[in-house]
């Protein structure tokens, strides 16, 4: 993998909220807040939740029926701590540039993964999105979640994983957990996405852009351009890798991670 950095300080303040409830400060870590993509739970963080506990609080966001990423947004900061580090995967990561946009004050770090910053474009790419999107959703509702993520599956990861059962076993598990009206909720949410253009460029803390080498949906030439334009940031790209990065190369994006966090 390979990895650029640009550095700027800035002071983070804290906001008022409780992490469900914990004293997270007193045994001398911070929070953790992960937002898991689409279709996703924490199964998707589960190495990162096993192996960064020593170093941090670590919980994941479930969004529930959400069909909004500013909703998704605030749904997070409701449950997170008053200061906290933030990394999100895929639909993820674009709630966390929201989650930013709402409270910069309370984000001490940030890590994007295997995502974008852009919306829907109003063209034709946008109406084939749509198309595209929703024609799972029809398969979801009439075939089964299961039947819909062993279609829509295959694409999102490395071709040598595409026989790995273990992998595909446990992403398709994760997925069939969702109903197709989750499914079209965050459907909905993403066609929806607001432009994070200008979010990209007010984040002043640590930032951690990472992605698949082969991650044809959000590829590291976007995540350049990302990187590019915040000031403090860390790129890397992960080889022989997907878009479900998290899940299928947990080892090296879990010691990206304890960079960042030990920056």
């Amino acid at each position: 993998m390979y990895a650029c950095s640009r550095r700027r300080s800035r002071t983070v303040d804290r906001g008022t909220d409780a992490w469900a409830g914990r004293d997270v400060m007193a045994n001398g870590k911070e929070a953790l807040v992960l937002l898991p993509g689409l279709l996703c739970d924490r199964a998707v963080w589960r190495h990162q939740l096993e192996t960064l506990s020593d170093v941090a609080d670590c919980n994941s966001i479930d969004w529930g029926d959400e069909d909004s990423l500013v909703e998704m947004a605030r749904a997070a900061l409701r449950q997170a701590p008053d200061r906290f580090w933030l990394a999100g995967h895929s639909m993820g990561g674009r709630v966390a540039l929201e989650v930013f946009r709402l409270a910069p004050r309370r984000v001490a770090r940030i890590a994007l993964f295997d995502t974008g910053y852009l919306p829907r474009p109003k063209n034709a790419a946008g109406e084939e999105e749509e198309r595209g999107r929703l024609a799972l959703l029809a398969v979801a509702r009439s075939e089964g979640m299961r039947a819909m993520a062993a279609q829509w599956l295959p694409p999102m990861i490395h071709p040598a994983r595409r026989t790995d059962p273990a992998l595909v076993d446990a992403i398709i598990e994760m997925m069939a957990r969702k109903t197709p009206d989750i499914f079209g909720a965050q459907i909905r949410a993403l066609l929806a996405r607001p432009d994070a253009t200008e979010v990209l460029e007010q984040i002043g803390c640590p930032a951690l852009l990472l992605t698949g080498r082969e991650d044809d949906w959000s590829p590291p030439a976007r995540h350049a351009e990302m990187a590019a334009k915040i000031p403090e940031s860390t790129l890397v790209v992960i080889p022989e890798c997907g878009h479900m990065s998290v899940m299928e190369r947990p080892s090296e994006v879990t010691a990206a991670m304890r960079l960042w966090l030990d920056r």
